[in-house]
């Protein structure tokens, strides 16, 4: 994986990287090569994704079975550590830190035994590249790792270089399934096809070299083994033989899915809703640069990326943080949002997880906040009287739902009749880029974009499920509050787990209050930037916030 740098008021391309190595299967055989190669596997994916070998450092997760008194179980972590030391000896990383239990046995079962390596380094973003094939008439390489570790080394600063370059725009560090395994998965991902260009014996195919690493490359490499050829067809043609890559998928995921589901039993399509009348609704006051009120509460962890949001598109980010260390506090806290709502011009609630979504379901503390009379009153006046825009993302938009404020407006009593977010149909929490489709324009919030309008946005949440009656579900799509739907890339709209990730009705991800001045979605449209989900295809750019503060200017 690599991150961005996080910082408050400004840009970076400063990533930091990171990746690990772990053979189950070779460690449980022989723990010393077992832990070494862990070491060179992580560092060469870091290489793989385009990082300097030097700049590594590395730690370790380590987890044996209870030693007792027993000599053979105390040789085996000290045979991993040995193993560890000499790839950083040989490598010249130093590791730090590290995590480590005696305590894998149950009964008379035993952990395999682990030493994981974790390796990071910093890049800049411009040279992180990802593993997928990009495109067809590719000539695919393969750098063999060296007879030791200098020779390794110095083979990954070259691949660096050409990552640099861009002579190399895609690579794989080969791992326990050889080189086959890297084709396969370098083909998943945009369903781009291989073609050997030269006869393979097994050993070639499928024997492990830790160190080594398969890349697509976008001119001619003399110093690598040329292995193959991107191929337009979603087919990986191999010995003679051409199988699907969609067969290969299928066959490779069915082995996990009775353990962990990636489909629910919600099927069908869903119509696309467009509603194109744009709201006719005015700011009271203009302002060159309008003010954001940002809360984060306890477990809020999107109020950064939402005051960089704000500050991109013009405004300028206020952020409170909801205190509740004792009564005092909260009650202090309560106060200065009141007063801080008062002095802004748009109201956000950011995504996170408030107090892990307990007790019993989420954005609890969140609602009971803005019940308090004081909050309350500032709100309703700052979106009836004053005539402020609120935005809820994920945790805040199942708040506005919980309070009202979608799909009604206001703060209202609850009803066990009204409209909810409920636990995702899968069972569990969904994370990933999933593709939404603009259904109305009806409202400020959306100034800027047009129905039809088809987004790649970053989904993560456990309860996402929208759910209403079949009679709220028909107004709300007649009044254009069904702002977004969750849909395939062609923006069709559907109940597959693949493409809506909750199972909400109607497809619906975003959902406006009657006036348009409120709107809650469940998308992360604020995690976006040049290098954020590079690998990830599709406008990730939903211009939201741009909409909210161009309304006030």
């Amino acid at each position: 994986m690599a991150s961005l740098l996080p910082i408050w008021d400004d840009d970076t391309t400063t990533c930091s990287v990171m990746a690990f190595g772990y053979d189950p299967y070779l460690s449980s055989k022989n723990q010393f090569a077992g832990a070494k190669t862990a070491v060179i596997t992580s560092v060469a994916k870091l290489v793989a994704a385009g990082c300097d070998p030097d700049a590594a450092y590395l730690t370790f997760q380590e987890y044996f079975e209870r030693l007792r008194s027993e000599p053979a179980r105390w040789g085996k972590p000290f045979s991993a550590l040995l193993g560890a030391f000499e790839a950083q000896m040989e490598l010249g990383l130093a590791a730090i830190g590290g995590k480590d239990s005696m305590s894998g046995t149950f009964n008379d079962m035993d952990v395999p035994p682990a030493l994981v390596s974790f390796a990071i380094a910093p890049n800049d973003a411009s040279n992180v590249i990802t593993p997928e094939f990009k495109q067809p008439e590719h000539d695919i390489v393969l750098f063999k790792a060296g007879n030791n570790l200098t020779v390794t080394k110095e083979v990954w600063k070259y691949i660096r270089r050409l990552i640099e370059d861009k002579t190399i725009i895609s690579a794989w560090a080969v791992t326990e399934g050889g080189v086959a395994e890297g084709v396969f998965k370098m083909a998943l991902g945009n369903d781009v096809g291989f073609e050997n260009t030269a006869d393979y014996d097994d050993d070639t195919l499928f024997s492990y070299e830790p160190g080594s690493i398969i890349a697509e490359v976008s001119r001619p490499v003399p110093d690598a083994l040329t292995i193959g050829r991107t191929i337009q067809e979603p087919l990986i043609k191999l010995c003679g033989e051409a199988i699907g890559i969609r067969e290969l998928k299928s066959a490779w995921e069915s082995t996990l899915e009775p353990v962990f589901p990636t489909k629910s039993d919600s099927t069908g399509s869903v119509s696309a809703i467009s509603y194109d009348t744009r709201s006719i609704i005015t700011a009271n006051e203009h302002f060159a640069k309008p003010r954001v009120l940002i809360l984060a509460f306890p477990g809020s962890n999107g109020e950064l990326d939402a005051a960089r949001a704000v500050r991109l598109a013009g405004g300028v980010p206020d952020g409170v943080v909801v205190r509740n260390l004792t009564p005092s506090i909260l009650k202090d806290s309560i106060a200065i949002t009141a007063q801080r709502i008062k002095e802004s011009q748009i109201l956000i609630i950011p995504g996170g997880f408030s107090f892990g979504d307990e007790p019993d379901g989420s954005a609890k503390f969140i609602t009971v906040f803005f019940r308090n009379p004081n909050v309350t009153d500032a709100t309703h006046e700052h979106l009836q009287t004053r005539g402020g825009l609120m935005l809820g993302i994920c945790n805040g938009f199942q708040a506005l739902i919980k309070l009202g404020l979608v799909p009604f407006g206001e703060i209202v009593t609850p009803d066990a009749d009204a409209p909810t977010l409920a636990g995702n149909t899968i069972g569990r929490h969904q994370a990933g880029y999933f593709y939404t489709r603009v259904a109305s324009v009806n409202s400020p919030w959306m100034s800027l974009c047009n129905v039809g309008d088809v987004h790649a946005i970053a989904v993560s949440h456990g309860e996402g499920r929208f759910i209403a009656s079949d009679k709220m579900l028909l107004q709300l799509a007649s009044n254009g509050q069904i702002a977004t739907q969750y849909t395939d890339a062609d923006g069709r709209p559907s109940m597959d787990t693949s493409v809506n990730p909750n199972g909400s009705m109607m497809a619906v991800e975003g959902l406006f209050s009657p006036d348009g001045r409120v709107f809650g979605k469940m998308g992360h449209t604020e995690r976006y930037g040049e290098h954020v989900a590079k690998n990830i295809y599709g406008n990730k750019h939903q211009k939201v916030f741009e909409s909210g503060i161009n309304y006030f200017k």
